[in-house]
């Protein structure tokens, strides 16, 4: 069994927690062992607990995001000792990129990052799949280690480093340490304004580019409230396809499309609403789940409810 290290800024813990939720299965078949420092109990050294668990560590984990890059702890210190096991060959290193960051520059920039193509997880439209990506990325590793270099390690307790023989913890602690999260109505509301004006801003500036590109196209972005816009394309000058978003409205907890932009009305094509699971908030579609392949359970990112409003309004000219 191969043991994960956590590095992570706390402003990330709940990334870092449904990370966990994916790995499950490789937990129960005993392929992995997880730790992270909410495993460090009340009264524990936090810096030598940290420490000795870098070191016995298999594959270490950088949960790569601003928060990160910014901690001088993360960075100065968990990141230079795992880049050096890992030059090493003590270790693996795994750079998962959780939100976007300036992180090529960086020591770790050099190693493949996961998910495919370093494509930071909040920014996938289905989050599920990047997590899952990100878990069968470890599995390979872990596969890897067992066939080049059969870890024994855990058989004894002990691992010899550069810094000498170090002991296993003192007592075994569940890596299963997360409990269910409640949102209130109040999370909720903020969720689905934070999500309307992302989806303003990301068609505002599509459209922009959208006409940039394409002599003979023109595009018209109008903010009509608040809780409201309209996005129009022209081509030479005859209107090719239109849409309103709304927030709230006709559908409680929701984000509407229309593909009427001139007038106002209580009927609409589409809506997305806000739910969650024992983890996280996300994005439901209502009515077009057959562009999904009928998967009901998709749970979309902000960016994902943006790209689905988007290819509606565009699927005219395509």
């Amino acid at each position: 069994m191969a043991t994960l290290f956590f590095s992570y800024s706390h402003k990330d813990e709940d990334l870092r927690d449904q990370l966990e939720v994916h790995l499950a299965n490789l937990k129960r078949q005993g392929v992995i062992d997880t730790w992270h420092d909410r495993r460090i109990l009340a009264g524990d050294e936090f810096d030598s607990q940290i420490s000795n668990a870098l070191e016995r560590a298999d594959v270490i984990l950088l949960l790569i995001s601003p928060d990160f890059i910014a901690s001088d702890y993360c960075y100065d210190i968990e990141m230079n000792r795992a880049l050096e096991r890992h030059e090493m060959r003590e270790a693996r290193v795994i750079p998962v990129i959780l939100r976007p960051c300036d992180w090529q520059g960086t020591p770790f920039g050099k190693l493949m990052a996961s998910p495919k193509d370093g494509r930071p997880i909040s920014s996938w439209p289905d989050r599920d799949e990047a997590f899952l990506d990100v878990s069968r990325a470890i599995r390979a590793v872990v596969d890897n280690i067992a066939v080049s270099s059969p870890i024994s390690s855990h058989k004894t307790g002990l691992r010899e480093t550069s810094v000498g023989i170090l002991p296993s913890a003192d007592l075994p602690r569940s890596s299963n340490l997360r409990i269910k999260k409640k949102f209130t109505d109040a999370d909720k509301d903020r969720y689905l304004d934070a999500a309307f004006e992302y989806l303003s801003r990301f068609f505002e500036g599509s459209l922009q580019e959208l006409q940039m590109r394409n002599d003979g196209l023109q595009t018209t972005f109008r903010r009509i409230d608040t809780h409201s816009f309209t996005a129009i394309i022209y081509q030479d000058g005859k209107t090719v396809s239109e849409c309103r978003i709304a927030c709230g409205g006709w559908i409680d907890n929701g984000i509407t499309y229309s593909s009427n932009a001139r007038k106002q009305s209580n009927s609409f094509n589409e809506s997305l609403t806000v739910e969650a699971d024992d983890q996280t908030m996300f994005l439901k579609v209502l009515m077009g789940m057959s562009r999904f392949g009928g998967r009901d359970e998709v749970k979309l990112t902000f960016e994902g409810a943006a790209e689905y409003y988007w290819s509606m309004l565009i699927q005219r000219l395509q």
